[in-house]
């Protein structure tokens, strides 16, 4: 019988190994085995956690969006009201998100959202709630928030994915860009 309060420290030892695996080989192309075995246990025990790779997969993905999250939040607080856009950029540019693993997971999951849904709709709430957060945050600072908000969203994912390609100082690079970019989002019209 297994013990109890182990299904949580299995589950997120599965959804780390997971993010490692796909880091190292750069795809979905890893098995449950290959993940489990990295995490300690059987493939068994991994499919009765999640039944699948892909719900392994998007649980590691839930993951690193729960950490973007808390990132999020950590630069909000820090930031005086009328900064609030300025540090949703730095927490979409922080370190950890430029991990080579975190990357790999996220161009992982930006493939998969292409043909699951479940995956889709994780994108989709990522989406919605960047753009929210950055409408929120650029109300009385420009004509149309949420169409700046729009343009900072894309701005974003453009920029992540020239990180991907490996540019060097990409986390500072994309803040600086990004914050150009809302300057001239938020210029007075002349």
């Amino acid at each position: 019988m297994p013990k109890l309060g182990m299904e949580p420290v299995r589950r997120e030892a599965l959804v780390r190994a997971t993010i490692a695996e796909i880091g190292e080989e750069g795809s979905l192309d890893v098995t449950v085995a290959r993940i489990a075995r990295r995490a300690g246990m059987s493939s068994a025990l991994a499919h009765h956690y999640f039944g699948g790779k892909d719900q392994i997969f998007l649980a590691a993905m839930r993951r690193i969006l729960s950490d973007f999250g808390a990132e999020a939040r950590r630069e909000l607080k820090a930031a005086p009201p009328q900064r609030r856009a300025e540090a949703i950029i730095r927490a979409c540019f922080a370190p950890a998100s430029f991990d080579p693993v975190t990357i790999s997971a996220w161009m992982t999951f930006y493939v998969l959202a292409q043909s699951d849904d479940a995956a889709l709709r994780l994108w989709r709430i990522y989406q919605r709630r960047l753009t929210s957060n950055l409408t929120h945050a650029l109300r009385g600072r420009c004509r149309d928030p949420r169409q700046a908000a729009q343009v900072l969203v894309a701005l974003i994912d453009g920029l992540y994915i020239r990180a991907a390609l490996h540019e060097p100082d990409a986390p500072g690079r994309a803040i600086g860009h990004a914050l150009r970019v809302l300057a001239l989002l938020t210029e007075a019209p002349g």
